[in-house]
């Protein structure tokens, strides 16, 4: 049983690494979808073209081979990463590519009637972004942006293969060393699930709040 604890705590050292690649992962990502999101509605053609080009690439190739290029390629080019910035810079820019389609597809959900409310008020471009357009998009932008943080959580299993000790890695290392398969693996299964669980509650809380928000400024 001893043994077993030391194992576990071992696995649970492995959850804190995976904790910090999706929180870190997530905020890159969420950056990177505003960015590249917001300039594919741009008036200038190169942020678009620039925007769409990095949607597209990072859409179409698979993480593994990101993580392998942020790992190992980038030094050949005089940018050396640790495996914690490797995994954070793939799962981010990756994921951030998906979330970019969420925010043009939100941006552009809002009514026509409130950016002519905009011009009305004699709003500019950004005031009319900042102040009115993205407060109602980001409540349609949230459950997806949720779902997209669940699919970072369980992409941090790839960081293992560049020998990050992340809970997948740790998981292995437990199975190797015990013989054991099934105490491992169940082990993560379970905080997977959890780590999802809290993001779930998270964003429906977020959701709910920022529900009633918009509910009283309407009013």
């Amino acid at each position: 049983m001893g043994q077993w604890t030391g194992y576990i705590g071992l696995i649970l050292d492995g959850a804190l690494v995976t904790i910090q690649l999706t929180l870190m992962g997530s905020i890159l990502a969420l950056a990177m979808a505003f960015v590249a999101g917001l300039a594919r509605l741009s008036r200038f053609v190169a942020a678009r073209v620039l925007a769409t080009a990095y949607i597209e690439f990072f859409r179409g190739t698979s993480i593994f081979v990101q993580l392998f290029w942020a790992y190992f390629v980038l030094p050949f080019f005089g940018i050396a990463l640790s495996p914690l910035q490797a995994g954070i810079l793939a799962l981010g820019l990756n994921v951030g590519a998906y979330g970019a389609e969420v925010v043009r597809g939100a941006v552009q959900s809002v009514g026509r009637e409130q950016y002519e409310a905009c011009i009305a008020l004699n709003l500019n471009r950004w005031q009319s972004m900042y102040r009115v357009i993205l407060p109602q998009a980001l409540l349609v932008m949230l459950p997806t942006f949720g779902n997209n943080a669940i699919e970072l959580l369980k992409a941090t299993a790839v960081v293992s293969l560049i020998s990050l000790s992340d809970m997948t890695f740790q998981a292995q290392v437990v199975r190797a060393q015990t013989g054991n398969t099934l105490v491992p693996f169940a082990t993560i299964l379970i905080l997977y699930f959890a780590m999802a669980s809290a993001i779930s509650y998270g964003v429906r809380g977020l959701e709910r709040r920022m529900a009633r928000g918009l509910d009283g400024v309407r009013t």
